[in-house]
């Protein structure tokens, strides 16, 4: 007999233990499936340790600059080896920290890979579960191209496994993945080409801030190859990548695919519960995240919207609020979510481009700008600048976009998000008082 529970959430990264964990809170008898780490793609091969790779490329910009604010320092080499160690262990650390957590909080782990028999059951192994609700938060991995040879490459899981730094890489993509991986390659010591297929990187975001990074990324060395499509991926030793139009580079000890990600949704027997999927995969939900099937819901990647760790986790907590907790309008607003790209320099923003701007509200669209060489960097003989960009719409100056390049842009951007969401104008950033000398100071002084 299979044994029941309220809620069974499958899968168990952010958004699944996010979900799992508030419905245990309300009362709910919870479980969680999950055949690999707690903790999913953010804390095993995504946002976690991306960012430790991306502190330590900071630190190696830090001791390039050291110098020009009068320190003696000799730098004898970087030991990846030994960041691989300590890293992977604090992320084994965490993953004990999340499953003591679900104890904590009664939810039950079953370990194994889950597939639906029929619509309110799943067999894991031996056993069959059945529960009133069930949240598919399953996640993505990685896309490998379907070229001859693309195996010889890796991806961003394969990233994290890599016990030394290739000396010469190359990266295929122009996402996040692609932004982020090849500064950090580049800032600890690689020489590191970027194939993009169009003619700038980030084209989901403002054309200022794919245009800035490239200028950014060309001055610290990296090369940038564009209007490239990969056709193959050749030899055993150093390896070359042929691309569609002939051209064909060499030499590179490692290639690395970064051209997107598609949904776990593969062998969970969907065919059995009825819920349907979209031509790439993913899972469609309406605004309170329910599928097709009105008691089975999808969070996080595995649901096609918005890929970030804490849209994962705010639509689990959202969906526990309304199942749970006695709250039925309950969902997550899409609207004005904010990001980060922890490039080199780091990438925020929050809103609609300017192209997508003027198309939606025409003439009613006004554009401020600022560009300068932040003061940190008035000493150094590295002269990355930073580039900031309002957008806004209508008489009275409602803020729709915010966006920026450089130093500092990760951490300053959560602030100017929550003011944009409560529907902040341009006359209201205009009368706070800037904070001086900080490069956060420009959104309140732009003319």
């Amino acid at each position: 007999m299979a044994q029941t529970f309220d809620l069974i959430v499958i899968g168990g990264g952010s958004g699944g233990l996010a979900c799992a964990q508030r419905a245990a809170e309300y009362g709910a008898r919870a479980a969680i499936v999950e055949s690999h780490r707690l903790g999913g793609t953010c804390v095993n091969v995504g946002c976690i340790p991306k960012k430790m790779m991306w502190n330590a490329a900071s630190v190696a910009e830090a001791l390039h600059d050291a110098a020009d604010y009068g320190f003696d320092v000799e730098l004898k080499g970087h030991d990846w080896g030994a960041l691989k160690s300590t890293r992977d262990a604090y992320i084994l650390k965490l993953n004990g920290i999340y499953e003591a957590n679900l104890a904590k909080r009664g939810v039950t782990l079953v370990r194994g890979r889950a597939q639906f028999v029929s619509g309110r059951e799943i067999a894991v192994g031996g056993r069959n579960l059945s529960a009133e609700r069930f949240v598919i938060a399953t996640g993505g991995r990685p896309i490998v191209p379907d070229v001859p040879g693309a195996a010889r490459g890796i991806t961003s899981d394969g990233f994290f496994e890599l016990e030394s730094r290739p000396p010469r890489i190359a990266v295929v993509g122009s996402g996040y993945v692609a932004a982020e991986l090849s500064g950090v390659f580049s800032a600890l010591g690689s020489d590191v080409s970027v194939f993009i297929r169009r003619a700038r990187l980030l084209r989901h975001f403002d054309a200022m801030l794919g245009e800035a990074l490239m200028k950014e990324m060309r001055n610290a060395g990296i090369e940038i190859v564009t209007e490239a499509t990969p056709a193959a991926l050749e030899g055993n030793g150093p390896l070359a990548l042929r691309l569609g139009d002939g051209r064909r580079f060499e030499k590179f000890d490692c290639v690395m695919w970064a051209i997107g990600r598609t949904a776990n949704t593969h062998n969970l027997g969907l065919e059995h519960c009825g819920v349907q999927v979209d031509a790439s995969g993913f899972i469609p939900t309406d605004r309170f995240q329910t599928t097709n099937v009105p008691y089975i819901h999808a969070i996080g990647d595995v649901s096609g919207r918005e890929a970030l760790t804490p849209v994962a986790i705010a639509a689990g907590r959202r969906l526990s609020d309304r199942l749970f907790g006695g709250r039925p309008e309950r969902h997550l607003d899409y609207e004005l979510i904010p990001t980060v790209i922890f490039s080199h320099p780091p990438i925020g923003t929050v809103g609609v481009t300017e192209e997508q701007a003027r198309a939606q509200f025409g003439a009613e669209v006004q554009v401020f700008t600022s560009d300068f060489v932040p003061l940190y960097h008035a000493l150094t003989t590295r002269k990355p600048r930073a580039e900031m960009k309002l957008v806004t719409r209508g008489s009275e100056g409602r803020i729709v976009g915010c966006h920026v390049i450089g130093a500092g842009a990760d951490e300053m951007l959560q602030g100017f998000a929550v003011a944009i969401r409560m529907g902040a104008t341009k006359a209201d950033f205009d009368d706070t008082v800037a904070i001086h000398p900080t490069s956060a100071e420009e959104f309140v002084t732009m003319r």
